[in-house]
C-alpha cells in the first residue's frame, strides 16, 4: 500500500510529463490552412541525435531513476503514453544510441521493460536472461553500457512468480535431470538462495517474494564488487538499484540501491540501501568496444 501511495504521488507530480513534446518537422511549408510537411535530411536527423545524447548526458541519476519511476506510475495507473518514436526520430536512432538506464530483466514474456517503464525506443538498454543473473555476457552488457555509453542508472529487476527462481528451489538431484546448461544456470540461483530461511514462510506469495528479491540482492551485491562501477558510484555519475516486478499490480518496487559509502541514503522511491563491505575486491574490466550500437 505504501509503495502503491509512493507511486501514485510521483504520478500526480508529473502530469506535464505524461504528453512527450514530439519534434517538428525540420522541412516544412503553409500551404493553405495546412502545413506540408517535405522530409528531413540525414544531416538533420544526426543533429538531432547528438542534441539528444547531450541532454542524456546532463542528466543526473536522480532524475534517469525519477523518470522510470514515473513511467511505471503511468503504466501501473492506465495513463502510459506508450512513447514511440516518430520517422524523424527514429532516423536519429541509426546514428547513435544514448539511452540513461541499462536494466537486466528476466526473460519472461510477461515482464517486458519499456512497456512496465513506458519508455520509448533508444531509453533503454536491456538485457533480458531467465532469472535476471549475472554471467560473463550479462556482466559484460552492462560493462558496455556504463563505460561505452555512460547509462546514469543500472536495475536489476525480479519478477513475481519468476519461474526460473522457484524451479531453483527445486531439489538438486531433479535439476541435474535438466540440460546441462539450463541445470548450470539454476543451480546458480540456488547457489545464493537460503532455503533453509525461505522455508519458515507459510505464505507462498510472500515466500515467492522473499526468494526473487533474495536472488536480485545477490545480483546487486556482485556489481558492488566490480570497482569500474563502484568509482562511478562514489563519484555519483551511477545508480545501481535493486526492482520488484509485481505482476499482478504492475507496480514496481526499488529496494538495495548500492550506496556510496556507509552515510548514504536511498534515494527518493528506494527502500534500501546496500553497504558494500569489500567493493574492489574484483578488479575493473577494461572494454575494447567503441561507443554506438550494440
Amino acid at each position: 500500500a505504501a509503495a502503491a501511495a509512493a507511486a501514485a504521488a510521483v504520478a500526480a507530480s508529473s502530469v506535464a510529463a505524461l504528453h512527450r513534446p514530439q519534434p517538428q518537422p525540420p522541412h516544412g511549408r503553409v500551404q493553405g490552412a495546412a502545413a506540408v510537411w517535405e522530409g528531413f535530411s540525414m544531416e538533420e536527423a544526426i543533429a538531432h541525435a547528438d542534441a539528444g545524447q547531450a541532454r542524456s548526458a546532463a542528466r543526473a541519476p536522480a532524475e534517469v531513476l525519477a523518470d522510470l519511476q514515473r513511467g511505471n506510475a503511468r503504466f501501473w495507473t492506465n495513463t502510459a503514453v506508450r512513447p514511440e518514436r516518430s520517422a524523424f526520430e527514429r532516423r536519429a536512432l541509426i546514428s547513435k544510441q544514448f539511452p540513461s538506464v541499462a536494466i537486466l530483466g528476466c526473460s519472461d514474456s510477461r515482464v517486458p521493460t519499456e512497456i512496465i517503464f513506458d519508455q520509448g525506443l533508444g531509453d533503454i538498454f536491456t538485457i533480458r536472461v531467465a532469472g535476471n543473473v549475472l554471467d560473463a555476457a550479462t556482466v559484460a552488457s552492462l560493462q558496455y553500457a556504463v563505460h561505452h555509453l555512460k547509462v546514469k542508472c543500472v536495475v536489476v529487476l525480479g519478477h513475481e512468480l519468476c519461474g526460473a527462481v522457484k524451479a531453483a528451489q527445486l531439489p538438486a538431484e531433479q535439476l541435474d535431470s535438466e540440460p546441462p546448461e539450463l541445470a548450470s544456470a539454476l543451480k546458480a540461483i540456488k547457489s545464493g538462495l537460503d532455503q533453509s530461511r525461505l522455508a519458515h514462510l507459510r505464505d507462498c506469495r510472500a515466500s515467492d517474494r522473499e526468494a526473487v528479491t533474495t536472488n536480485v540482492k545477490q545480483q546487486v551485491e556482485k556489481l558492488a564488487r566490480d570497482s569500474g562501477f563502484m568509482q562511478k558510484v562514489r563519484s555519483g555519475d551511477l545508480l545501481v538499484v535493486g526492482a520488484f516486478y509485481e505482476i499482478s499490480s504492475g507496480i514496481v518496487d526499488l529496494f538495495h540501491e548500492v550506496a556510496a559509502d556507509e552515510s548514504s541514503k536511498p534515494s527518493a522511491g528506494v527502500a534500501s540501501c546496500y553497504v558494500p563491505k569489500d567493493a574492489f575486491a574484483l578488479p575493473q574490466s577494461r572494454g575494447t568496444a567503441a561507443a554506438g550500437g550494440a
